[in-house]
């Protein structure tokens, strides 16, 4: 092992292991490190990739030239492209996964990537000189140096582990956690925070009756998340639903009165959206009822994942409860549900790029910032491997407008607004998610992955053949006629008034009942240019969403040029708010803390008043 390296990635898991390996894909050299190095990229609570919003963050991580999409896709049981009942901006992909197949993947990813050396070992303590981070000192006594550090600890620092009255020290069961880094950061002045968060209890499927559960199966023709050439997802396996019902609830309720959340000895907030299963009977006491999923840990195992229980109650209340759910009566329990609680760092403490305010060269990425999911400490780690690795060359850090990716969004709600439980992205938290949409991540974000060296020539080639395709056939809509003769039988079978003469195929494809199908069927001049292209489903689907949705697309693209007018405002972050006596209070506080780089930025802070920004866009100009 040297001594010295450009960039150290502290923490293996999905945000440690995306950064590690983009930073060095691009050149530099780096360590990460991590307390099990045969534990990486752990799916530490369920075992799925993607989900509501989620979905959209993994392909966008794949157009930026990513890992975790092409790791899913290696490795997933089952595909299903949620929401597809409602409009295409809400359609996210998500995906069973093999979690043992998942982290043995991102193993070999890191082992066989030139420029990345992976060693075991604790960070205890950093180095600092100068207010900069000049390396790391671990529990075995090593001291290495690091232009650069980048922090993804998770739910390490400090973790405690709460099963009912029993509480112990762990980063996530059965493993240690990190006592000490905590403390060092706090005295270097970060503000640490604690968080809680929980997950279900594993069970053994040989012992789970599915008989009288609800099969959920993945779709017929499964979709991917990767834009490259990922294999076809073959042998789906099913996922199975059931319910809790009143009985389960009164059980529960007998163990309350031990319950840390409810004692009170978890201090830390949980998770708002994605709640335990006493929380969710204790909030909601009018539910009969609430779902559960059975969901499957890997092909080559019979353990199964219990989402939609988590819990830190008493293992024995949690088995008593269990009995009592369809289909599980004598399941038999392979790993309770446990609550931990841990700290992390505010993110107001963070500029967009994820490097510190406070100490210079360290970065800080994933669930450390205080979210949740690793699809969102995922691209958190690809951000802050690229911006550590374009610091070291004395370039621009890459920051993802609003506009541009759901990627964007996030880390300009952490460092804007800061976190009051674990951030968990939804479609809703974007302005523009007709314009984010999961089938055109590509030419929204693999330019930037192009031109900042992690998406090669030949892919950026392919995707402009794509578009080009696209175009073609979206200029062919737009100019060719379908006769009455050929398209009125069909517009009758499904209910939308015929046509007395020849109309543009694109101006009838903005009807809501018809689908790019029912045109393609009954107009060969149309099928003849789609096979003269060569165009797949996927682009066909694509050139569809592009023309039926296209007013609203153009509305909402406008809606964000005119914004994004406001984000070119530069702010210099030597500015002393102050000394702005027209400005609130409360304004100046909040600028003097979070330091905005933008005028945007600065208009998204909670307190801040548009009054406050007409007078900060006047001392500007």
């Amino acid at each position: 092992m040297k001594k010295k390296y450009d960039i150290i990635v502290v923490g293996a898991g999905h945000a440690g292991c995306e950064a590690a390996v983009a930073a060095a894909r691009l050149g530099s050299q780096v360590l990460l490190i991590n307390h099990n190095i045969y534990s990486v990229a752990q799916m530490s609570c369920n075992p799925a990739m993607g989900g509501i919003a989620k979905g959209q963050i993994v392909r966008e991580i794949d157009a930026l030239g990513g890992m975790s999409g092409i790791v899913t896709d290696n490795t997933m049981l089952q595909f299903r492209m949620l929401n597809k009942s409602k409009g295409p901006a809400m359609w996210s992909p998500r995906a069973q996964s093999d979690k043992y197949a998942f982290s043995s993947f991102w193993k070999k990813v890191l082992v066989n990537q030139p420029n990345l050396e992976l060693i075991k070992d604790c960070v205890v303590n950093v180095v600092v000189e100068n207010n900069k981070i000049i390396g790391i000192k671990t529990k075995q006594g090593n001291i290495i140096f690091g232009e650069k550090v980048i922090l993804t600890a998770g739910t390490f620092l400090n973790g405690q582990i709460h099963i009912g009255e029993i509480s112990f020290p762990g980063g996530r069961i059965g493993e240690p956690n990190s006592p000490f880094l905590s403390e060092k950061l706090a005295q270097l002045g970060l503000t640490v925070k604690q968080l809680k968060t929980g997950t279900p209890m594993r069970l053994d499927g040989r012992t789970i009756d599915f008989s009288v559960m609800e099969e959920q199966k993945g779709d017929a023709v499964p979709a991917k998340f990767s834009f490259t050439q990922t294999p076809k997802l073959e042998n789906q396996l099913s996922c199975w639903i059931t319910y809790t019902n009143q009985n389960v609830h009164d059980i529960l309720r007998t163990g309350f009165d031990k319950s840390p959340m409810f004692q009170g000895r978890i201090k830390g907030v949980g998770p708002r959206y994605c709640p335990s299963i006493e929380d969710k009977i204790d909030r909601f006491s009018d539910r009969e009822k609430h779902q559960l999923f059975l969901e499957p840990e890997g092909r080559n195992t019979y353990e199964f994942y219990l989402n939609g229980f988590s819990s830190s109650l008493p293992e024995e209340i949690q088995a008593e409860a269990l009995r009592s759910i369809p289909g599980l009566k004598n399941a038999h329990i392979l790993k309770p549900g446990y609550a931990i609680e841990y700290d992390y760092l505010d993110p107001l403490d963070i500029y967009p790029s994820l490097e510190s305010k406070k100490i210079g060269c360290l970065y800080i990425a994933g669930q450390l910032n205080g979210t949740t999911g690793y699809e969102e400490a995922a691209c958190q780690g690809l951000l802050a491997g690229i911006n550590a690795h374009r610091a070291l060359k004395e370039k621009e850090p890459i920051v993802l407008p609003r506009s541009k990716a759901y990627i964007g969004v996030l880390i300009d709600d952490l460092t804007t607004k800061g976190v009051q439980d674990p951030y968990r992205m939804f479609t809703s938290r974007a302005e523009y998610r007709i314009l984010l949409r999961q089938d055109n991540a590509d030419i929204r974000l693999s330019p930037i992955g192009h031109k900042i060296g992690l998406i090669d020539d030949e892919r950026i080639k392919m995707l402009e053949k794509k578009y080009q395709r696209q175009q073609d056939l979206e200029l062919f809509l737009t100019k060719e006629n379908i006769k009455p003769e050929e398209i009125n039988n069909c517009l009758e079978n499904i209910e939308t008034p015929a046509v007395s003469q020849p109309i543009k195929m694109a101006l009838l494809l903005l009807r809501p009942q018809v689908d790019f199908q029912n045109i393609i069927e009954n107009s060969a001049s149309l099928k003849n240019k789609i096979m003269q292209l060569k165009m797949n489903a996927e682009e066909i689907e694509n050139v569809e969403i592009s023309v039926k949705y296209g007013p609203y697309i153009f509305k909402e693209k406008e809606l964000a040029d005119k914004m994004s007018k406001i984000d070119n405002i530069k702010i210099p972050t030597t500015i002393d708010y102050s000394t702005f006596v027209s400005l609130s209070l409360e304004a100046r506080e909040k600028l003097s803390k979070i330091k905005p780089q933008n005028l945007g930025q600065a208009a998204r802070i909670s307190g801040v008043s548009p009054a406050d920004i007409a007078i900060l866009l006047l001392h500007l100009k």
